[in-house]
């Protein structure tokens, strides 16, 4: 039996897993797109991840959630399936729950209009490297210094919106848009404070 992999929160969109033969846009219902923390344990950096919307409405969140969850569906051959499932155990770790959920293909999808039962990788409360809500200035500021294996977590935000906002006109995530905002501004102000110290050394 063929199945339905999505990994819709994550790099997966921009960064698919091996031996897929479709990829479709579209977007789940029921759950929020939040950060939870990843990466080398000196420099924790911050990454997105579903939580159960129930869950999500008894915290105290800076930003408003969507009725939509907004990512891409990849379509796995059968022969490939406990391949790319083992892939995205190792590459999904740090206490993940895989549940499986509705998927809606965008109506410009060519294949299907109908919901696709999809895998999810969902983050946990109960998962030690779940964060909560955070402020978003100091959430931007700790994207901004930290870096990882996988490269600078900045870079990862950034993937982030330009994929998603690629996926539809309706697919883009206010959340991680704002944190995009948020992060290039303190990004001119640091290159402007660095510019600045270099100038006092040339002095001395």
């Amino acid at each position: 039996m063929e199945q339905e992999l999505t990994q819709i929160q994550r790099s997966l969109i921009w960064k698919p897993p091996p031996h897929y033969d479709q990829r479709i846009p579209g977007y789940i219902e029921g759950y929020v797109r939040r950060e939870d923390h990843r990466g080398t344990p000196s420099a924790p950096g911050r990454v997105a991840t579903l939580i159960d919307k129930e869950h999500w409405d008894t915290l105290m969140d800076h930003h408003e959630a969507t009725e939509r969850v907004w990512g891409a569906a990849y379509h796995i051959p059968t022969a490939h399936i406990n391949e790319v499932r083992q892939y995205l155990n190792i590459r999904e770790v740090n206490g993940y729950s895989i549940q499986f959920s509705p998927f809606h293909p965008t109506t410009s999808a060519p294949a299907t209009t109908t919901p696709i039962k999809c895998l999810v990788y969902i983050g946990l409360p109960s998962n030690p490297q779940f964060l909560g809500p955070q402020d978003p200035q100091a959430l931007a500021l700790h994207i901004l210094k930290s870096k990882g294996p996988s490269g600078e977590n900045r870079e990862y935000l950034y993937n982030l919106e330009t994929a998603l906002l690629g996926l539809s006109t309706e697919s883009g995530d206010a959340h991680v848009s704002d944190l995009v905002r948020r992060c290039k501004g303190l990004e001119g102000g640091i290159a402007a404070a660095v510019v600045g110290e270099g100038e006092k050394e040339e002095e001395r």
